[in-house]
């Protein structure tokens, strides 16, 4: 590999050019996975940190809508028991909310109803969790960075139903952008009829519910079950594309993340090819030699991949910096490691691709070209 490795060594200028390319888009790449997970994150980090396998919703519902259009009677819960690998169902009711604490601070919900003795009902790390008192509410940890406290009163518009904070949860916990609330499933059924908690409502209102929240084993049957309850299931990784607005924010950066990798395959190949034409002399003289076309392939893509990989690990450093700045603040924004990780592999693997193809020119140089055999 000491062709290679000369070669950058004295060639530094073009060589700097083109892994200061790479680097910016893996810089880009590292700043969009973030933003990728943060808005998964909060999108449905409220639904990923349910101990559910699959939501039973109305027959036939729009999938994209799910959680905002469906109406399930309750007798479904007991259908869903029933079922062969269910280990566990409990009713579940989902509404967005606005409201506004008594020292003035304003804020999103959405409401999760749950019967506080299910295993829907959350574990908190402030306050205490549901006991069943109806004007409870159990919120995510982000509502507490709004100004919202265990004790406080939140008025729910425009209806003025009052809830009292009585519980924090660890983690943050967010239901389209929003956060999650977790109260008494009559209350929601109140709240989400419109009325006040406690107010005279039909008696239709305590029969409905948003879906069947379903846990199950390895043998759970979703047809059968949905079969028998009049319902139409989702596993729990369905379920997010009912979210608000997660389907088209997901696919989007997915696009986006597609071109840039096709970028970055081309950039890369267009750089080797034209690095490629301008070393066809000292190629046919090394062929000349008696260099072999397999030593010379070998040659330029470890030149390949010694560039690309420092200038992905350049690229994935300064995005990780970067990143650290935008966590924790208002955008949302979340660094994992497994996807950034995979864009980095990717990254590596397009471009050796890019500049495989481009230097398979090298198969071609003729080494009479060296001895003037072309004049």
């Amino acid at each position: 590999m000491f062709l290679a490795i000369r070669e950058l060594v004295f060639a530094k200028g073009r060589f700097v050019l083109m892994g200061s390319v790479v680097s910016l888009i893996a810089l880009l790449m590292v700043l969009l996975s973030g933003l990728s997970v943060g808005l998964v994150n909060d999108g449905v980090s409220g639904l990923q940190r349910m101990p559910v396998t699959s939501f039973a919703f109305q027959d036939d519902v729009s999938k994209d809508s799910a959680f905002s259009r469906s109406v399930v009677d309750t007798t479904a819960v007991e259908d869903w028991k029933d079922q062969p690998g269910v280990q566990e169902a409990a009713p579940f009711g989902n509404v967005l909310v606005n409201a506004e604490s008594t020292n003035g601070a304003e804020i999103d919900l959405a409401l999760f109803g749950i019967e506080v003795d299910s295993f829907l009902a959350p574990e908190v790390a402030e306050g205490h969790g549901l006991t069943g008192e109806p004007d409870e509410v159990v919120l995510s940890s982000t509502a507490a960075d709004e100004g919202v406290s265990v004790g406080d009163v939140l008025v729910i518009e425009p209806m003025g139903a009052e809830l009292t904070v009585v519980g924090i949860m660890e983690e943050q916990n967010t239901f389209g952008h929003v956060d999650v609330g977790y109260l008494p499933l009559a209350s929601w059924q109140e709240i989400s009829s419109g009325a006040g908690i406690g107010e005279e409502v039909p008696e239709r209102v305590y029969d409905e519910i948003t879906a069947v929240a379903v846990k199950g084993g390895d043998d759970l049957d979703l047809t059968a079950g949905d079969k028998a309850a009049g319902t139409t299931s989702m596993t729990l990784e369905e379920s997010f594309g009912a979210s608000p607005g997660y389907s088209a924010e997901t696919s989007t950066l997915s696009l986006i993340q597609g071109f840039l990798y096709a970028i970055s395959a081309l950039v890369v190949g267009a750089f080797f090819t034209v690095l490629t034409i301008q070393r066809k002399q000292e190629i046919a003289v090394m062929r000349a030699m008696g260099a072999g076309t397999g030593y010379l392939l070998r040659d330029s893509l470890f030149q390949s991949m010694l560039l690309l990989v420092v200038s992905v690990a350049v690229g994935v450093g300064l995005g990780l910096a970067a990143g650290a700045g935008l966590s924790g603040t208002a955008m949302p924004f979340a660094l994992e490691a497994a996807p950034i990780t995979l864009a980095s592999v990717l990254l590596v693997l397009l471009g050796m691709l890019g500049a495989g193809i481009a230097v398979l020119r090298i198969t071609k140089v003729d080494p009479l070209t060296a001895l003037g055999g072309n004049r």
